[in-house]
């Protein structure tokens, strides 16, 4: 990792951004740099969101500090990443999980899923079997690998989706930006779920297909 990176994570772990001892070994292990467009790996340091094409962008260090440390991601846990676009999230999630878990990745757009798994792939997740990356609407979650212990989407939706509910495991917990906000959502049974609302976010918004 380069200076400038450690002088990013040192930041976010005074400012107290970063807290978990997992989460901030995931950020000193997997470099930002190795998720942007060559053109703006110069830039990798800075904390803002930067594009990545398509319209979509790798989100600002400290808003997927924040939403890390929210969802509290374990080792040996079954998690879906919704939008996955460069596979930044995806990488550290799947360094968290270790080979005991699974990071489930959905991406809407072919290009930025096969960019995406190629960057996550330069640690040797997919071929580890501890990443897979599946083009799809994700409002809709992905079935095949249900129930999730976590769900996190890094996309702007309306409401959180029913079917990533269905998905969700009792106990567990779905972290998602709503309009300008990151709702964390903790399932207690089928139909009861607890919220709370942590305003003051900016994301692109989520691609879909249509309502689930």
């Amino acid at each position: 990792m380069s200076e400038n990176m450690s002088r990013l994570v040192n930041n976010l772990i005074q400012k107290g951004y970063l807290k978990s001892d997992r989460i901030i070994d995931a950020f000193w292990e997997i470099d930002r740099v190795d998720f942007l467009p060559e053109h703006l790996q110069h830039t990798a340091d800075a904390d803002i969101p930067l594009p990545i094409g398509f319209g979509q962008t790798i989100s600002q260090p400290m808003t997927v500090a924040f939403i890390l440390e929210l969802l509290q991601p374990n080792k040996g846990e079954n998690i879906l990443d919704v939008g996955s676009g460069s596979g930044w999230v995806s990488a550290l999630l799947s360094y968290i999980v270790g080979s005991k878990g699974r990071v489930t990745s959905i991406e809407i757009i072919p290009e930025l899923l096969e960019y995406g798994k190629q960057n996550v792939n330069k640690y040797k997740f997919v071929d580890k079997g501890i990443a897979e990356f599946h083009v799809g609407d994700g409002s809709f979650g992905y079935k095949p690998n249900v129930p999730y212990d976590k769900i996190i989407v890094s996309a702007s939706g309306e409401e959180i989706p029913t079917a990533l509910k269905d998905q969700l495991k009792i106990g567990g917990t779905i972290v998602m930006p709503v309009h300008n906000s990151i709702w964390y959502i903790e399932k207690k049974d089928a139909q009861h779920f607890r919220k709370e609302e942590f305003p003051g976010f900016v994301f692109v918004p989520m691609i879909t297909r249509g309502i689930s």
